[in-house]
């Protein structure tokens, strides 16, 4: 539905892992085909049930994270039309619509090694939840666990969960809808939050706390679903519509 997430194992292996309508399957990459890894095709949700199609993964600290709730109805409609997305007057492709289902967001953990050791986790609660972006994992030490790292962009939260026992550590108030940056070094997390006054502002977060450490306004009118490039000195590059903006906070 999204993208696809590549992995590189120790021997070398090149695999490709690619969300379904319920499993998401591994792809070995070969010399000259694709072949599907039939040891690992793990279930993440039941067709018809309370959760809508997981978007594409993040590959970190041996699992597989993703969250589901990603087709949202202008996803749907986007995708139900052909050619995609093409229409001489388009719909209402907000991704503020109520979603086609009634369960809350999930995070989900899948072992690389067992795809029938699943753990999930609805960090927020709130029915009819939905994103557009998959999770962040940050690795932790021997001594530390790691932190994953959801959001629901249509109810609003952020949250941050233990990446051993998914019990949620801490929960910010913004509704982020792109894929963040992480600077390892300091521990800062950069993301959108589409504000109640209709403007798109980057945050600075904490990813141990969730302390808001900073916030730079846009000038966006529209949320962005597209990546941020890091740059570096604590700086970003922020895509909208229309420009390319340096952004950088202190």
């Amino acid at each position: 539905m999204g993208r696809i997430a590549a992995d590189l194992s120790d021997d070398g292996t090149e695999h490709v892992y690619v969300p379904g309508t319920e499993h998401l399957w591994r792809l070995v990459i070969g010399d000259d085909d694709l072949v599907v890894d039939d040891s690992w095709c793990p279930r993440y949700r039941s067709g018809g049930g309370p959760q809508g199609l997981a978007w594409d993964s993040c590959l970190s600290g041996g699992a597989c994270w993703v969250m589901d709730c990603g087709d949202v109805e202008s996803v749907r409609a986007i995708h139900q039309t052909k050619p995609n997305g093409r229409w001489k007057r388009p719909p209402d492709l907000s991704w503020r619509r109520p979603t086609p289902w009634t369960g809350p967001l999930r995070l989900l953990r899948i072992s690389l090694e067992d795809s029938t050791d699943i753990r999930t986790v609805a960090p927020f609660g709130t029915p009819g939840g939905g994103i557009i972006a998959p999770p962040i994992h940050i690795p932790g030490s021997d001594a530390t666990p790691g932190i994953a790292i959801a959001w629901d962009s249509v109810n609003g939260g952020l949250a941050g969960v233990n990446d051993i026992t998914l019990e949620p550590l801490w929960h910010l108030e913004v509704r982020p809808t792109m894929q963040p940056v992480v600077f390892p070094e300091s521990g800062e997390m950069i993301i959108n939050d589409f504000t109640l006054d209709g403007t798109d502002d980057l945050v600075v977060v904490d990813v141990t706390t969730g302390n808001l450490l900073d916030r730079v306004g846009t000038g966006s009118k529209l949320a962005n679903g597209m990546f941020l490039s890091a740059c570096g000195n604590r700086d970003v590059l922020y895509c909208s519509t229309l420009t390319v903006s340096r952004i950088s906070w202190s």
